[in-house]
């Protein structure tokens, strides 16, 4: 691999010439692709272990050679498990920046960790402490992190284990004890902060706790009722060991439920006892659905049974049509006629990790066009031939080919084709369809097609293409793809490498929210990145300390 400074120029063109530049981009795009798309769990057609080892070079060849994109990679609407992995890398390798990029980097990485799942950001942090990275940044990276949380103690009580060992790792001070400030520990957030010390290094050490959660988890092995103030996942060890029935102990832990898990209670309680008239019965009252997100909902939808979707039909596509406008926002409407091609062959049934995954992003990308296109000026168009997407499932051959060209003839302003890419039946044909399409019938480009692939190819270190004339972009989410059709035109080549790393720019100065400085940012050219410092206190010092102390200066865990 090419030392950091080689790098930095071909990433930019400017000291290697254009094609370097060009290559440089195809590189970021790989990347992008499998950040979007890669979790390192099993395909239908690769293992986890594949799937580990290609994401486990690709970092470390982007990291290396365009260090500054790897970061500039956190500001764009990446899975949450490649958002950790780079946190990750850039931490362990911070002798590695420069010291503008450890600016950049903390302020990229400060609003990350904001949007990441809270169990997800104390993994990282027990792999950070295993790993040995005790640099002064990360201690300020994760001690500000910690002290932004809303309720400390909950997080006590749910993510124990994760927070003593970030604890540990940045040298927290929980406060006084009681026996120097009284049984109650002083009062404020100093009182609860020596609560939650208590709770975590010297269980046992109080008779009570103020703090309603952590006394609830004190009555917990002796009390029932103290079941019903602590998390769902808490709760649940605690009911087996009282002996509750799984029934009785759901019903009255709804009210603190989350709610993913909420909906997937009452889903079964609704059917739980039920079989002939599973379907009629009625869906959760408790939870919205037009309040869910797009794709989260069809992955619910796909759930349910073919007689439940028929049976709930005008309250499912009253749902899928509202998170479908919400995520279109202002677009909707905004894109013309458009065709879409939408993969529901066998392999969009996904694997046990990721159980109906494509067909659900496939179902959500359907609903999503007939939002941003003009009105009737949407066509669907499944490769099974069906014509009714609530009753979509994973069958068949992948017959691409037959469908673009049908999309095709309708001559759309936009073609989008949701698949993972194995054109089957016959093999090569969507490839060569769109390569004549594309030089012979419309070499002008009034159709602008764009392929969106749900699937990482392991073996290929991307997603699989189609033909290459035609841009493809990996996609997770349903929600993104306005987004990620934006980034796909910078695969056709005809924008430049200086384009797509001034939308990079763009997208991290939106994402830190910061004022704007002249500073490179790519390479040796000029661009504009949020002006900060090297740690990430300024980032998150404006949500208030909460009841987590600082750490305790200086030292190595």
């Amino acid at each position: 691999m090419p030392d950091t400074g080689t790098a930095t120029n071909a990433a930019t063109g400017t000291a290697s010439g254009g094609g370097a530049g060009l290559v440089a981009a195809e590189d970021v795009l790989l990347f992008v692709n499998a950040a979007v798309t890669a979790t390192g769990q099993r395909e239908f057609r690769s293992t986890a272990c594949q799937q580990r080892l290609s994401l486990d070079f690709l970092h470390a060849y982007v990291r290396v050679n365009y260090r500054r994109v790897y970061a500039s990679a956190l500001a764009l609407d990446i899975n949450d498990h490649n958002a950790a992995r780079i946190v990750r890398g850039l931490l362990e390798t911070a002798a590695e920046a420069t010291v503008e990029e450890k600016r950049t980097e903390g302020r990229l990485i400060a609003a990350r960790l904001a949007k990441l799942p809270p169990q997800r950001v104390y993994r990282l942090f027990r792999a950070l402490r295993a790993a040995g990275v005790n640099n002064r940044r990360t201690r300020a990276i994760m001690r500000d992190w910690l002290a932004a949380r809303p309720d400390p103690a909950h997080d006590a009580v749910k993510y124990r284990t994760g927070l003593k060992t970030a604890a540990r790792h940045v040298h927290l001070r929980f406060g006084a004890g009681p026996g120097e400030t009284g049984e109650t520990g002083g009062s404020g957030a100093v009182g609860e902060a020596a609560e939650i010390g208590d709770f975590l290094f010297r269980p046992g050490r109080r008779p009570r706790y103020r703090h309603p959660v952590l006394d609830a988890w004190r009555r917990a092995p002796y009390e029932q009722g103290a079941l019903m103030e602590l998390p769902f996942t808490v709760a649940e060890g605690f009911a087996a060991r009282h002996g509750m029935k799984r029934e009785v102990f759901l019903e009255r832990m709804i009210p603190r439920m989350t709610r993913l898990e909420r909906l997937r209670t009452l889903e079964r309680l609704r059917t739980s006892g039920r079989r002939g008239d599973a379907a009629q019965a009625p869906l959760p009252a408790d939870v919205d659905l037009t309040a869910m997100p797009l794709t989260r909902l069809a992955l619910y939808v796909l759930s349910l049974g073919f007689d439940a979707r028929s049976a709930h039909r005008v309250e499912l596509t009253r749902a899928l049509r509202a998170a479908a406008r919400r995520a279109a926002g202002p677009q909707a409407g905004s894109w013309g006629k458009v065709a879409g091609v939408l993969d529901d062959s066998y392999s969009s049934s996904g694997s046990g990790e990721k159980r109906r995954r494509p067909l659900a992003v496939a179902l959500a990308c359907h609903f999503l066009l007939e939002a941003l296109s003009a009105p009737g000026g949407y066509t669907a168009l499944w490769t099974s031939g069906g014509t009714d997407p609530l009753l979509v499932r994973p069958w068949g051959p992948t017959p691409l080919g037959s469908r673009v060209l049908d999309a095709l003839e309708l001559g759309p302003d936009r073609l989008v084709i949701v698949s993972d890419g194995w054109d089957n039946a016959p093999p090569g044909l969507a490839g060569e369809v769109l390569r004549v399409w594309r030089t012979r019938l419309d070499p002008d480009r009034r159709t602008a097609v764009v392929h969106v692939n749900p699937v990482y190819d392991a073996d290929g270190f991307d997603v699989r293409r189609l033909a290459p004339g035609v841009p493809a972009a990996g996609i997770r989410d349903a929600e993104d793809l306005p987004a990620l059709v934006e980034i796909a035109r910078f695969a056709e080549g005809r924008t430049g490498a200086d384009a797509l790393y001034a939308y990079l720019d763009r997208q991290v100065a939106r994402f830190v929210g910061e004022r704007l400085v002249a500073a490179p940012c790519a390479g040796t050219r000029e661009a504009r990145v949020p002006h900060g410092t090297d740690g990430a206190r300024e980032a998150v010092g404006a949500r208030g300390a909460g009841a987590l102390p600082a750490a305790v200066p200086g030292g190595a865990s």
